[in-house]
Order: C-alpha cells, then sequence, then structure tokens
C-alpha cells in the first residue's frame, strides 16, 4: 500500500524557503526612508575634529558662524575655510588677540575664509593671491597666496606666515575646511608698520615781526641816546642866544 503525504506536511516543510525569500522584501518595505540632509553646520564638523576649540569660539563671538551659514545656503560658489588648531592659537604672542579690536578680529576670522569651494588639487592650479572673506576700512581685499610643493601638498602664505594645509576635515562641495598648525595673520594688520613721518618744523614770523629781544633793546638804547643828543643841542642854542642877548647890552 502506498504512503501518501499529507498537503500539510508539504506546506510546513516549504514555510522556511519562503519566509527567506520574502523576509528581505518585507523588511525594505517597511524600513523608514532616510530624512533629508540637513545644513552644514560648521561649529559641529570642528568639535568632531576635537582641536578647535578657541578658533570656534572666534565664529561665534564675531558671528562669522551664521554668515557662514547663511551663505552657503544662497551661494552656488560654495566656501572654503581653514581652521587653526588650539596649539597654533597657543603659539602667538601673548596678547595678540586681545590686543585686537572687535572690527580686527572679524578680520581675522574672516581672513580664514574663501567665497569659493577649492579642493586640496585646485590649490595646486590657482591664481594668486586668492581672495578671502577679509577686507579692509578702505574695501581692499586681504588675499593669500598658495604654491604647491609636491603631491598634495600646498603651502600657503600671509607675508607674515607660511604654513601647510594639512588634514581635510572636510572635501565635500559646496564646503571644504581644511586644518592649518599656525593662525593665518595677514599683512594688513600684522606686517611691520611704517615709520611715522617727521613733523615739519614750523615757520617763524616773517619780516619785521621776527624780532630778537636784543635788537628791540638796541632800538630803545638808539631812541635815548638820539633824544640826549637832541637836547645838549637844544641847550647849547639857548646859551648862544644869551650870550649874544649880553653882548648887545654891554
Amino acid at each position: 500500500m502506498a504512503s501518501t503525504i499529507s498537503p500539510i506536511l508539504i506546506l510546513l516543510s516549504l514555510t522556511p524557503c519562503l519566509f527567506l525569500i520574502f523576509a528581505p522584501q518585507i523588511q525594505a518595505q517597511s524600513a523608514p526612508a532616510p530624512e533629508p540632509p540637513g545644513p552644514i553646520n560648521l561649529t559641529r564638523i570642528l568639535e568632531i575634529g576635537g582641536q578647535y576649540t578657541t578658533f570656534i569660539r572666534l565664529l561665534n563671538t564675531t558671528q562669522v558662524s551664521n554668515q557662514i551659514t547663511n551663505q552657503l545656503n544662497s551661494s552656488t560658489e560654495g566656501m572654503t575655510v581653514f581652521a587653526p588648531t588650539d596649539n597654533a592659537f597657543n603659539n602667538l604672542k601673548p596678547g595678540t588677540l586681545n590686543g585686537l579690536s572687535v572690527q580686527q578680529q572679524v578680520q581675522l576670522v574672516l581672513y580664514h575664509v574663501l567665497p569659493k569651494y577649492y579642493s586640496l588639487v585646485m590649490f595646486q592650479t590657482v591664481s594668486n593671491p586668492v581672495r578671502t572673506q577679509a577686507t579692509g576700512q578702505d574695501g581692499g581685499v586681504f588675499g593669500l597666496n598658495f604654491t604647491s610643493t609636491g603631491t598634495n601638498q600646498v603651502n600657503i602664505s600671509t607675508g607674515v606666515v607660511v604654513t601647510q594645509l594639512n588634514n581635510a576635515l572636510r572635501q565635500d562641495f559646496p564646503l571644504a575646511v581644511y586644518q592649518v598648525d599656525m593662525v593665518l595673520l595677514p599683512f594688513e594688520l600684522f606686517g611691520p608698520k611704517p615709520p611715522p613721518s617727521a613733523t615739519p618744523p614750523s615757520a617763524g614770523p616773517s619780516g619785521s615781526d621776527n624780532k630778537s629781544p636784543g635788537s628791540s633793546s638796541g632800538d630803545a638804547s638808539n631812541k635815548n641816546n638820539s633824544g640826549s643828543k637832541e637836547r645838549q643841542i637844544g641847550l647849547g642854542l639857548v646859551a648862544g642866544i644869551g650870550l649874544v642877548c649880553m653882548g648887545v647890552l654891554f
């Protein structure tokens, strides 16, 4: 007598196979869709780096952080930021930051920002000087100079300091952030100051007004001498007239 296989047993034996086939599709359909990327947060990028506390503080106190965020949302050129490490700020001469006015601190921070996205390769062929976000009171733009020293090795010069672009904290458009081991000091703020111009000698009074005390006393003495001579001549005339009168009488 031939044995018969129950349909239930067949279905139970196929269930694990069906589960393995359809389970990935079920999980893919039930997984939530990824959230859209939010605005780029420069401060967060630096915080993850872990050694940019001073630069973060300057970005916040000067409001440059907000300016970068707003500009990234509206610009099609992107931006590039050079982030000095805490050691870079510690190596500055004591009192350097405190000796700057509020406006000069803003200029210093903006000097570390380029209004365009640059990859590391782009710096090797860039035209110098490259304009930064910093400007002077006369509207003049502060610039940086870049030189290539080898494969993916780029030096950056301000005219006061020279350092190398190191670790790239971010290189995805529209924002590139590079570590620098020295604070970029703009020549316009930290370059040698021209010597003060010499004060021209004041012009003295001209002509007869420029007289020394001695000349005044000399004039007074001459006047006194001439007056005494006139008196002597007058007395002599009077005496002569008197003698003539007496001769007539006698």
